[in-house]
Order: C-alpha cells, then sequence, then structure tokens
C-alpha cells in the first residue's frame, strides 16, 4: 500500500464545485492578528469553477424585517482544488494583513456570528430565514455561524476575533457538522498565506505538542508528520484518528501522540497504518478559545496524509499504575498555567498533557462514577486514595484533589457494542486501552479503543431504620426537578424512596420541586406546583406509605433560578398522623418571615415564611423556606433551603489554577442571611429546637457551611461521620458533599443518616442521595 495518498474527502455529491471554505469577521478588532475581515471560497470540482457575475453576500445574525444583505462582486474562477480569497472590511487593530486578495469588498462582519451566501447573481437576496434562502436557486452555497438564524441545517461554532470557521472538508447541508472553528489561514487562488507564501514546517510529533500545553507550531502549516495510526473516531461530528511516533524523543514532557481532526468525515486509514502527514496546528478548545477556562487539545486540522504501510504492531501504551499518576494535581500559579513547563513527574494534569494523544492503559479499574447518559464513567486509578466504604473516592478538601479519578469513554460504535451501565463499586475489568483526550466536562479522558468488562461491585441501595414513637424524622431530598410533567415512573421511584428506603419521615424537606407545567412554560405566568405534589403525594400513599400534606410558597415567575420557566422552589412535606404544622397566614413570594416572642414563647410571624426574600443574596435563587412544627407538644423550626448552584466555576482540571469559584461568593451571602435568622430564632429562644435542611451545593469544609456553624450555633451532621462517609452527590468520579443538616443544640440523641439510594447507581430517580436526622425535640 505505500504510495497511497489521501486527503481528507469532501461531500460525495457537492452541490456544487465552489462552496464557501472559510469565514472571518474578527480582521482588525481588538486582539486580532489580521488586519481584515475575509471570506475564503474553495474548489471541490476537477475543473475550473467560474465566478463571472457571482458575488458573496452577508446577512446579519438574528434579521428583522428591514434587514439588507450586503454584496461583494465576484469575477474570475477557481482552480480545481484551489482556493479564492475575498478581502472585507478593515479595521484599525491586527498587524498582518490579508495576502493579495482575488477580489474585495467593504463588509464589515461581526467576529462571534452572522450568515454568509455565495450567490450565482450579483442580486441582492431578499429571503431572511433559513428556509426561504433553502428555498431560493440562486444561492449556491451558505454558511451560519455562531447564533446566525439564516444557517444550513444548525449553524457552525461560533468565531471570535482571534478564531474562523473553516469547512472540514465535506458539505453535508449541515454547517454544525461542516465547520470547525480554529485558526484563521486566508489563502489567496495563488496559494499565498498572510505574511506572505510560507512553506510548511517539517516536524515530528513531539515538535508539535512541545513542552508546555500549547504547540510551539500553533497556527503553522506542518509536513513530514510521521507515526502509527493507533485508534479511529468513526461516529461524532468530530471524527478524526490518533496517530504515535514510535521513535520518541528523550524529553518526557512531549508527547508522541496526536489526533487528527477530519471533522464529520470518517478518515481513510486503518490502525496500524504508517502515515506521513501534513496539516495545520490547530489547539482545539470546546468553547470560546477567547474566554475559555478549560484546557485545549493540540490537532492536526485540514489534513492530508499519505499512506506508507499497514498493518504495523502499534507502539507500545503507558501502563497506568497506582503509583504512576503524581499525587499533586497542579501548580499554583494563581493564572493560566498553559504557558508553564510540563512537570510531569510532579503534577497530574502535566503528566496526562505529557501524554495527550497517546495510547495508556489501564488494568482492572475501580468505578468511582457510575455511568452517565452521555456514555461515560469514571475510575480510579488509585485504588487506596481516599476510598470509601462502598467503593467511591470521596473528596474532602480543596487541597485534597483525588488525582486518580479518570474518565472513560468509548471509541466502539454503541451500535456495535453499547457502552456498560455500572455503578460506583464495579470494576472495569481486563484490559482498557486508548488515546488520552482533554474534555471540558471530567477533564483528561481515556477515549477506549479497547474496553474492559464490568463487573459488579455488589453495593445496594441502603435501607434506614424506622423511628420510634418518640422520634421526630426530618429528612431531605433534592428531586431533580420534578415537574407534573414528568413520567409517573419518576413519582413512582422517588416515592418508593420515601418509603422503602427512607421509612417515612414525618417531615421531608424538598428542593427542585418545579411548577405544574416544568420547564415547558418560559414565561408563561404558571407558577403554582399544587398539581405536582398532589402526584407525588398520591404517588406516596400508593407505594404504602402515609398520606402526606405540603406546604410551599409560589416563587415569583423566573426569579429563582433553575431550568428556565420551571421556577424551583422548596417546600415541606409531613404527615399530619405524626406531627402538626403551625400555619400561620400571611406567607407570600415577597414577605419575610420574622421571630416573634409572645409571652414568652417564640412563633413565626408567618408560617410557612420566607426568609428575607427580598436580600440581594438570593438573586437568580431559591429563597429559605420556614416553617414550625409541633411534635409532642414540642415546637420545631424547619428551614428547607436551596442555594445556589457551582455554575460559573472554574473546573478543578481546567488551564486556570487555581480555579476560581466564583459562584461560592453568594452562596456565602446566602450563608450569612440565613444564619442571621437562625441566630434571632435562637437569641428569642436559645434552647429553640431548629433544623436547617437542604441542598447549600457546597461542601462542609466550604466557607459558606462554615459560616453556618462557626461559634456552634449549628452543627453540620455530615461532618459527625468518619470521612469516608462525607458524601451525598457524585460529580466526576468524586464522592462529595453538596447535601446537609444542621442542627441546633437543643435536640436530643441525635442519630444521622445518608442514604445512598442514587448518585452511585446509573440507574437514578434523583442524582441526589437524600439525608435523615431522627432526635427527640427539647424543652
Amino acid at each position: 500500500m505505500a504510495g497511497l495518498s489521501f486527503a481528507a474527502p469532501v461531500s460525495a455529491t457537492p452541490g456544487t464545485q465552489a462552496l464557501i471554505g472559510e469565514v472571518y469577521g474578527g480582521g482588525g478588532n481588538t486582539g486580532a492578528t489580521l488586519t481584515s475581515d475575509f471570506i475564503e471560497l474553495t474548489n471541490v470540482g476537477a475543473t475550473a469553477a467560474g465566478l463571472d457575475g457571482w458575488s458573496v453576500q452577508y446577512l446579519t445574525t438574528s434579521p428583522g424585517s428591514g434587514s439588507k444583505w450586503q454584496v461583494t462582486p465576484l469575477s474570475g474562477a477557481i482552480a480545481p482544488g484551489g482556493r479564492y480569497l475575498v478581502a472585507e472590511a478593515a479595521g484599525a487593530g491586527g498587524t498582518v494583513p490579508l495576502p493579495t486578495a482575488d477580489a474585495t469588498g467593504g463588509i464589515a462582519m461581526a467576529a462571534g456570528s452572522g450568515t454568509v451566501a455565495l450567490v450565482r447573481t450579483t442580486t441582492v437576496l431578499t429571503c431572511l430565514t433559513a428556509a426561504d434562502c433553502a428555498a431560493d436557486p440562486s444561492i449556491a452555497d451558505l454558511v451560519g455561524y455562531g447564533s446566525a438564524a439564516v444557517r444550513e441545517t444548525a449553524p457552525a461554532p461560533a468565531a471570535s476575533n482571534t478564531t474562523s470557521v473553516s469547512r472540514t472538508g465535506a458539505d453535508t447541508d449541515d454547517n454544525s457538522a461542516d465547520f470547525t472553528a480554529g485558526v484563521p489561514t486566508p489563502t489567496n487562488g495563488k496559494g499565498e498565506t498572510a505574511g506572505g507564501a510560507t512553506p510548511p514546517t517539517q516536524a515530528h510529533i513531539h515538535d508539535i505538542q512541545g513542552t508546555t500545553r500549547i504547540s510551539p507550531l500553533k497556527g503553522r502549516k506542518v509536513a513530514g508528520v510521521t507515526g502509527i495510526v493507533t485508534a479511529l473516531r468513526t461516529f461524532g461530528s468530530s471524527r478524526g484518528f490518533w496517530m504515535t511516533d514510535p521513535r520518541p524523543d528523550n524529553d518526557p514532557r512531549t508527547s508522541e501522540g496526536l489526533f487528527v481532526f477530519t471533522g464529520a468525515t470518517t478518515p481513510k486509514v486503518s490502525v496500524g497504518d504508517a502515515i506521513t502527514a501534513s496539516g495545520l496546528v490547530s489547539e482545539y478548545y470546546q468553547d470560546d478559545p477567547n474566554n475559555s477556562v478549560h484546557q485545549s487539545t493540540t490537532e492536526l486540522t485540514n489534513p492530508e496524509w499519505t499512506v506508507d504501510s499497514s498493518g504495523n504492531p502499534l507502539p507500545a501504551p503507558a501502563v497506568i499504575a497506582p503509583d504512576t499518576v503524581p499525587d499533586a494535581l497542579a501548580p499554583q500559579p494563581g493564572g493560566n498555567i498553559e504557558g508553564l513547563p510540563l512537570e510531569p513527574a510532579r503534577y497530574a494534569l502535566d503528566f496526562w498533557e505529557a501524554h495527550e494523544g497517546e495510547e495508556v492503559t489501564i488494568g482492572d479499574a475501580r468505578v468511582v462514577g457510575p455511568t452517565t447518559a452521555y456514555g461515560e464513567l469514571y475510575v480510579t486509578t488509585k485504588p487506596d486514595q481516599r476510598a470509601t466504604g462502598r467503593g467511591g473516592t470521596v473528596y474532602l478538601g480543596y487541597d485534597q484533589a483525588n488525582t486518580g479519578v479518570l474518565k472513560v469513554e468509548s471509541l466502539i460504535p454503541f451500535a456495535q457494542r453499547p457502552f456498560p451501565a455500572a455503578d460506583t463499586g464495579d470494576t472495569l475489568a481486563g484490559i482498557t486501552t486508548g488515546p488520552v483526550e482533554y474534555d471540558r466536562y471530567g477533564g483528561y479522558t481515556l477515549m477506549a479503543a479497547v474496553l474492559g468488562e464490568v463487573k459488579s461491585g455488589g453495593i445496594r441501595r441502603e435501607v434506614t431504620r424506622r423511628q420510634r414513637p418518640d422520634e421526630l424524622a426530618v429528612a431531605t431530598y433534592n428531586v431533580e426537578n420534578l415537574s407534573f410533567m414528568d413520567d409517573q415512573d419518576k413519582f413512582d421511584r422517588l416515592a418508593h424512596g420515601i418509603v422503602g428506603n427512607l421509612a417515612s419521615p414525618d417531615i421531608v424537606t424538598l428542593e427542585e420541586i418545579q411548577d405544574n407545567n416544568g420547564a415547558t412554560g418560559k414565561g408563561d405566568g404558571v407558577v403554582a406546583a399544587d398539581q405536582t405534589l398532589q402526584r407525588f403525594v398520591d404517588a406516596i400513599a400508593a407505594a404504602g406509605g402515609p398520606r402526606y400534606s405540603w406546604r410551599e410558597i409560589d416563587p415569583q415567575d423566573l426569579t429563582d433560578g433553575g431550568q428556565p420557566g420551571g421556577n424551583i422552589r422548596v417546600g415541606f412535606l409531613f404527615n399530619p398522623a405524626r406531627v402538626s404544622f403551625v400555619d400561620r397566614p400571611g406567607g407570600d413570594a415577597t414577605t419575610a418571615v420574622s421571630v416573634v416572642r409572645d409571652h414568652g414563647r417564640v412563633h413565626l410571624s408567618v408560617s410557612p415564611g420566607r426568609v428575607d426574600p427580598g436580600n440581594e443574596a438570593w438573586t437568580d435563587s431559591r429563597k429559605p423556606l420556614a416553617g414550625e412544627f409541633v411534635f409532642h407538644g414540642r415546637r420545631v423550626f424547619v428551614i428547607a433551603n436551596h442555594f445556589n448552584s457551582k455554575g460559573g466555576d472554574q473546573p478543578v482540571h481546567g488551564r486556570y489554577q487555581p480555579p476560581t469559584r466564583s459562584s461560592e461568593v453568594q452562596r456565602e451571602k446566602q450563608a450569612h442571611v440565613l444564619r442571621g435568622f437562625v441566630d434571632q430564632l435562637l437569641a428569642a429562644d436559645r434552647d429553640a429546637n431548629v433544623v436547617v435542611a437542604g441542598d447549600l451545593n457546597d461542601y462542609q469544609f466550604s466557607p459558606a457551611v462554615l459560616a453556618l456553624t462557626e461559634r456552634g450555633a449549628l452543627t453540620d451532621l455530615i461532618a459527625t461521620l468518619p470521612p469516608s462517609e462525607r458524601y451525598s452527590y457524585v460529580y466526576e468520579g468524586n464522592s462529595q458533599v453538596l447535601d446537609h443538616i444542621l442542627v441546633s443544640a437543643a435536640p436530643r440523641r441525635v442519630d444521622y443518616d445518608v442514604v445512598h439510594i442514587n448518585a452511585e447507581f446509573a440507574d437514578q430517580a434523583s442524582d441526589h442521595d437524600p439525608q435523615i436526622v431522627r432526635f427527640r425535640p427539647g424543652h
């Protein structure tokens, strides 16, 4: 097979010889290198493509009835396989001019999103919707990028001041599949590029990968890149193959593996092929590279290659043993680590980056994060690292990263072998081998070309004991966006958890109860959740539990965060045969509950009542709900909570170290507001029975939770468990705490339990485990 030559294939049946090849609207903007916008055309045919009388036209992202296409006339022709460069508006920024353009216009295109059409006439287009433009026979090709309303099927990725969108080789009439964002590469009909014609750099893979996270050859064309094909990705919109140089250098910092990106086109190579490749070196981010907090993947894009021989043995993969990956996570410079020299013997993130694109192998790895809906699971390569009693890996501090955790996905098409369902504590038995790739969701990932078999670890869903007659049982449960619109199966499974696993608590604080039409009714004014709650209590009764009553307060529409339109809120279920709810009228979405001392007795001004709902700490977040209960003649104050989420925080495995946890600021404010209300209760009655429960969206060691427990006013019960049991949620393979029950000093004989029924299992009713506390109220 030596000497056979392949390029990344184009569509088998393209609509025209001339296609839009690249679009860049950031020229001359802040941070840009190029001084001008451009549109590049390409000819995929075997003969010259004439352009006389044709034009390229541009339309804004969200056209209205008064929007107009802007036109640049074309002339001449594109040689077979050639390029044609159309220069558009120049800006004040940038330092590098375009090569001599084949046509020139003055359209100032938006950097992030817009629509470009290649038109067979110079007549201004009139279509303003995707459907109308698809029906216009004068349009030869069209690309909408970013959030463009006019596009083929779905828009191409967003571009920026430093990135363009370029065709990956295919023409499937789906812009999202046919284009990718990357470094602008303007090329004219003579083959000249920005800054003049530059011959490709002859390079080995380790030259491309370099000794930092960013390739020293980023944005440059390379040639003579040799290696053995080790794995293929043959499905999805990010297809391609990995190659490894079997002749490594002596520098442990430089990876010998590289991903060759072919877009939506399946590459025509086989594992074991020895190839020589050329292309453009790119750093691929899964979001806007200018604002990304994630790491990049070094890739070879716009590739061409020759197959020199086939059936070659693969380079030996790196074997990952328990002591292979360093215990320290990453350097902590207080900023971006991309430019720092890699130290793979010292830091885990550096170790994986130094093996990016290379094959690694693991054997008999314990599953620490169950299979997700996205076909992925998490294992640990360090089985003794902070192990839980049920097979997970517990997260106990910002400075205690679990560097053994590794995500596993599969390169085997699911039609050929479905991704296995695994629970925490199972074993991925046998050998799992594949290249390493960075993913913004979960960090470094083993893309398995060889996938082990799942062997059950035997964990079962826990069942807590029933409360004694003189014990009050209070539970908390995040029911994950429960809406009246959900299937009955979800209600039934959650109900079974309440009855069968939690033994029918007397009081349950619920989080993520949605309104009656859930997220389907964004902005429709529907905020009531009575149908959702009625269906839930009916399911509990049908499961053999008590006929619960409920209390909640409807939020104002679209003010409390969560899924848009869902209007999630917290609420109470209670068993009226065991406990009484003290109803005090007047509580609504905006009325604040206060503490009232009357004839030596303390009570709430309204019950249920929201805690300081107008405070800016609760902006776009759930407001705590206080309720007054009576059990065996003793008053108990329960406060249900759901603090703001961690959305917006920088990832633990990202390019900024240490990561910024920006969402902590609001949660700490929320904790201080809540603590202030608890302090009012305890100031009025130091022996008050106070239970603070719910999804605080933070760890037991976080500033928010510590603000609730400082000076001993409240005890966080999760912190009373052995360290290996401190978790109620599993995220990216880490068993961790988000849910809490805190109690004041008055409750006696406190017995607390986290009941593991969801988070460790691939089959979940919710992504949270419930918790329960049993106690005898004081005084």
